[in-house]
């Protein structure tokens, strides 16, 4: 599906971001699946399995960061995850066989939306080779001004930085402990229904959504079928049917490939462990502003 420049743009560059990807009638189930959950979440008082909750959330006026597993809570995650839409352009990147890592849902609720500190997926998740990626699907027009993903080219590679404060994993990169050129970051931009694929090691982040639009990223993971997890780190699996149970396309293999790549492993695991905003908390440092929890 890629040509080949697009594919030596992502080579280069750690990201290439594809336009209207998604047709309208492609995104619509999904784009309605997301109503349903956020529906849901009236009436919360804390985090549970299926909902991360801004501060600043209440019973009455639910405001939503994350949908986790969205692939497992609703039929039209999955099937948008397993269609040629998606699974095209990742064969094109790394290969026939494909196995899903994980998947969420990130909201920048308009004029609120918490911010992401800069860090790397592989500083949560190596693996014996990194050829892993994330298919990031906009399901609103994301600009400038309302959070997008922003990200570091070439950062993917250089170093795996460290995501540690006082001795503890927090998921973050302190961007001036460790020379980040924050000011290099692009936002990855584009009408709803596009698409952007990042590499497991660049550099990114997001801002506060500030603006009176909300901000909705659907977020695949997915790695080549050889890609073997490394003990140690946020990627258990209980058997091996369990884990072949997650290709998407391919064969699965026992033979992991192995590739002379820079690890570091997220030990101990933060104070808060949870999810990456939970696991932000700790971070000594900060590069975008906090959101205000009133």
């Amino acid at each position: 599906m890629l040509d080949r420049q697009q594919i030596a743009f992502y080579r280069d560059n750690g990201y290439v971001v594809l336009p209207g990807r998604i047709p309208a009638e492609a995104l619509a189930p999904v784009r309605a699946a997301l109503a349903r959950l956020l529906d849901g979440a009236r009436g919360l008082s804390a985090n549970d399995d299926v909902y991360d909750l801004e501060d600043s959330h209440r019973p009455d006026a639910p405001r939503v960061r994350r949908i986790k597993l969205p692939h497992v809570v609703d039929a039209a995650f999955d099937a948008l995850l397993r269609s040629e839409a998606i699974l095209a352009p990742v064969r094109d990147l790394l290969g026939p066989s494909l196995r899903l890592h994980t998947s969420k849902l990130n909201l920048k609720a308009a004029d609120f939306g918490a911010a992401v500190e800069w860090h790397q997926d592989w500083a949560f998740y190596p693996h014996t080779n990194d050829d892993i990626l994330a298919v990031g699907v906009m399901l609103d027009d994301v600009g400038p001004d309302n959070g997008p993903l922003m990200v570091l080219p070439g950062s993917h590679r250089g170093p795996v930085h460290d995501h540690h404060s006082e001795g503890r994993f927090c998921g973050a990169i302190d961007a001036a402990a460790s020379g980040l050129e924050v000011d290099r970051a692009v936002a990855l931009t584009g009408p709803a229904g596009s698409i952007s694929l990042h590499h497991v090691r660049t550099v990114h982040g997001s801002n506060l959504n500030r603006s009176p639009r909300d901000r909705a990223l659907l977020l695949y993971e997915i790695t080549a079928a050889d890609a073997w997890p490394l003990k140690g780190t946020m990627s258990p699996f209980s058997t091996l049917e369990e884990y072949d149970a997650r290709m998407l396309c391919g064969e699965p293999t026992t033979q992991p490939r192995l590739a002379d790549v820079p690890v570091r492993l997220p030990q101990p695991p933060a104070a808060g462990q949870g999810s990456i905003y939970e696991n932000q908390r700790g971070a000594r440092a900060r590069q975008f502003e906090v959101a205000d929890a009133d």
